[in-house]
């Protein structure tokens, strides 16, 4: 397994993703992109919807993007992968490709969670060998900040502001990670920019199964999220310590909690620092929903408990 040296020395040896791109500074897409593309030996395709990453990393004339690189439509990253890895395959029973390639999706949430899914669980279930990595910034980031089905309950977003009407979103998150252990990939995990070598793990794990592999990673977006500018590990380690956003993976059904908080904080925590759920703290109805999230996480985290006592046979 990879430690930060040994990233630093493929960072050095193949750079895959470099300087120039257009992201906000203090953006957490960069080292979660280049984390990944590090933690993957053979050569790599890369597809990316539309999104903050795409629009940041691809304007002429300039490329962040030293591997192949495909732009697809919002919602289709999954289909366009799917039918690369189905002509390498028909290449390589041809005899004209006898190298491993691997193949790579960086998608947000709003291509994921809402607009890709459908070409997402298509190509999860006829089984092509990709992995599917989520850039989960909760929200429709780079079209300006509107909610997507990965926003948590009570944030406020251009298209669910909070006010008189609704305390923010109304609807609680879509829970994807289960959504694609549903469909019986091989491995599926949910990693955070805060634990960089936890995600590098996850990346040779997924590597090592044939079949398609999704990892759902929670990337801080201090524009959305109303945070300081330099606060996206930060922030992603109180959504992890808080336990709103498990270390886990699914690995041929068989759940695994990959860090447990010796402290468990309360949501509030992580809630405080954000500007988006600044108006939770202002009135009687906003800590009763305060109070509903942390029911919430606390249910949640105890399934996840119970999933990997029973799947591991305990």
């Amino acid at each position: 397994m990879p430690n930060v040296k040994v990233l630093a020395k493929r960072q050095e040896a193949q750079v895959r993703f470099t300087a120039g791109h257009s992201l906000c500074a203090g953006c957490a897409e960069s080292m979660i992109v280049r984390t990944v593309l590090n933690s993957i030996e053979a050569p790599v395709v890369v597809a990316s919807p539309t999104g903050c990453l795409e629009v940041s990393t691809s304007r002429y004339p300039t490329s962040a993007w030293n591997v192949p690189w495909i732009h697809s439509a919002f919602e289709n990253a999954a289909a366009t992968i799917a039918g690369v890895e189905a002509a390498y395959r028909a290449l390589v029973r041809k005899g004209k490709i006898k190298k491993k390639i691997r193949f790579v999706v960086f998608g947000g949430d709003g291509g994921t969670y809402d607009i890709g899914l459908q070409a997402l669980s298509g190509a999860l279930e006829r089984g092509h060998d990709f992995l599917y990595v989520v850039l989960n910034n909760e929200a429709y980031m780079n079209t300006g900040v509107q909610r997507s089905s990965a926003t948590p309950r009570g944030a406020s977003a251009t298209t669910s502001p909070a006010g008189k009407a609704i305390p923010g979103k109304p609807q609680d998150r879509k829970n994807l990670t289960e959504i694609v252990a549903a469909h019986g990939v091989p491995y599926v995990a949910q990693a955070s920019v805060s634990n960089l070598i936890d995600l590098a793990n996850k990346v040779e794990r997924a590597m090592s199964y044939q079949g398609p592999k999704l990892i759902n990673v929670l990337s801080t977006c201090f524009l959305g999220w109303r945070t300081r500018r330099d606060s996206a590990v930060t922030m992603a380690k109180l959504a992890v310590d808080t336990c709103y956003w498990p270390l886990y993976e699914v690995v041929e059904g068989v759940y695994k909690v990959n860090y447990k908080p010796k402290e468990k904080l309360p949501i509030e925590e992580w809630l405080k620092p954000q500007g988006r759920f600044r108006h939770l703290f202002k009135s009687e109805e906003g800590k009763k929903l305060i109070a509903e999230l942390q029911a919430a996480v606390d249910r949640h985290w105890e399934e996840l408990l119970r999933k990997e006592r029973c799947t591991q046979g305990e």
